[in-house]
């Protein structure tokens, strides 16, 4: 076969009929496919960050599941709050004026977002700084606004449950609530948003270790000081006119003004709380050290 014969086009021709595509109707070439991989959008998922909303609310799920999943946060945000209520409210322990389970219920309630808000909160955070996690979380695609957000939401939800869990043993064990739900929800948004602001003061402050030791210190004197356990009244007149002015007072004193005498909103307890919650959340926001 001479090379002529292997250059020819019948010899590099396939061995089937040749066929070419029909050309549509009125010679019209055709237009790009409707699925191509340029389209914007063609991709699922579209390969794009999501929306600012989703990011925040995908951080407060894994924020409360982190919480719920540590045993030692799990004592001290469950555990601790429910015994608290069962032991005060069932054995005479001190005096207390009127019913036991009336007086406790709502210092309890105020325990535990405290114990929420601030202590896990500020130990949690502290040992994310240290090891470097909210380094690396500020340098992904949720804003460090949002990270924040996502971790105040958190506290939320797990505040949610322990108010459903404290509130079905108080109930069982007779007491009964009174006032206005609104003033009650008004108090605890501003206790958490002044025990929010206290803990990341101090988790972005101090070192990991001093962190955990400060925390657990300042929950142990807000419970024995702050009109928690012990009632105010129990105090001497000097060191009363100081208390009441903690956060941890102004919210269980606030609450039993509402739950236990029926008041419709106490506006004393609520500007201390918002006093706090605007100083704290202001010195965060300034002196909040990322790693």
């Amino acid at each position: 076969m001479t090379s002529s014969a292997l250059n020819s086009p019948d010899t590099l021709a396939p061995a089937g009929p040749l066929t070419s595509p029909k050309a549509p109707v009125g010679g019209a070439r055709p237009g790009p496919s409707t699925g191509s991989l340029r389209e914007p959008g063609a991709l699922r998922p579209a390969p794009k960050a999501a929306s600012p909303a989703r990011m925040v609310l995908s951080q407060a799920r894994l924020e409360s599941r982190l919480l719920l999943r540590n045993s030692e946060q799990l004592l001290l945000a469950i555990v601790i709050p429910a015994l608290m209520l069962i032991v005060f409210s069932a054995e005479k322990i001190g005096s207390v004026n009127g019913s036991r389970i009336d007086y406790y219920a709502p210092g309890v309630i105020g325990a535990a977002v405290l114990s929420t808000a601030f202590t896990s909160q500020a130990i949690a955070t502290g040992f994310e700084r240290r090891y470097g996690v909210l380094k690396r979380l500020g340098a992904s695609p949720l804003p460090r606004w949002g990270l924040l957000l996502g971790k105040s939401l958190s506290i939320l939800m797990v505040e949610c449950v322990q108010l459903v869990l404290l509130i079905a043993i108080a109930l069982v064990m007779g007491w009964s609530p009174h006032g206005s739900p609104l003033a009650v929800l008004l108090l605890l948004a501003l206790g958490t948003a002044a025990f929010s602001g206290l803990a990341l003061l101090l988790a972005g402050s101090l070192r990991a270790e001093a962190t955990l030791a400060v925390a657990n210190f300042v929950f142990l004197v807000f419970l024995a000081a702050g009109g928690v356990v012990v009632p105010l009244d129990k105090f001497g007149a000097g060191a009363r006119g100081v208390l009441q002015y903690l956060p941890i007072s102004a919210l269980t004193d606030g609450l039993r003004d509402v739950l236990q005498h029926g008041s419709a909103m106490p506006w004393g307890p609520v500007g201390i709380l918002a006093a706090w919650a605007v100083v704290a959340i202001t010195a965060a926001a300034r002196t909040f050290k990322w790693e």
